[in-house]
Parts: C-alpha cells; sequence; structure tokens
C-alpha cells in the first residue's frame, strides 16, 4: 500500500514504515503529524485517485528529527570583469516516519 501526499508543497510517494525528508515541518521533535492531502492511495492494486484530494484519506506520521541537508555551492563569475561571488546554502530539513496510511 502505497499513497501520494502533498507535503509543505511538494509531493512525496509514501509507505508505511518508510521515511521521508520534507521541508523543516514546524513541530517539535516526536511529535505525531497527520497529512490529509492524499492525492492518490493505491491499495494492493486498487487505486483510488482525488479530484483534487482523495475523500477521508489520511496518512499519519511521526517526526524523528530536524537536520541540514549537504552544502549547496553558489558561484557566479563574469570573465575577464573580476567579478567572483562564493556563497552557500543548506535546507532545512525535517525527517518523518510513515506510520500508517488510512481510506
Amino acid at each position: 500500500m502505497y499513497a501520494i501526499v502533498d507535503i509543505a508543497g511538494q509531493q512525496f510517494k509514501v509507505e508505511e514504515g518508510k521515511f521521508v525528508y520534507t521541508h523543516r515541518l514546524g513541530e517539535e521533535d516526536g511529535a505525531a503529524v497527520t497529512f490529509d492531502k492524499v492525492l492518490l492511495l493505491d491499495n494492493n492494486g486498487d487505486v483510488s485517485v482525488g479530484a483534487p484530494t482523495v475523500e477521508g484519506a489520511t496518512v499519519s506520521g511521526k517526526i524523528l528529527s530536524h537536520l541540514k541537508d549537504d552544502k549547496v555551492i553558489v558561484f557566479k563569475k563574469k570573465r575577464r570583469k573580476g567579478y567572483k561571488k562564493k556563497n552557500g546554502h543548506r535546507q532545512q530539513l525535517s525527517k518523518v516516519l510513515i506510520e500508517k496510511i488510512s481510506n
């Protein structure tokens, strides 16, 4: 059984017992979260597609930790002008354990 869920503006394919790394969620570590924007639900070949969401379907999970992603280096340069700019960015993430998919 799996579901396609909209979490913080991004779509993820989730299964029970698996982890998902999403943009930082507002709750603290160990908090239970429920996602109700289920776009598609597959129950062993029985597929339900929402318009735009599947009615009554929810995905519940638990926030395990908040962490940072790997650093992304942004380097800008214009040749023959002496212009160089180096910048870095680390995205804030939340690690979520998917506990139950219900319809």
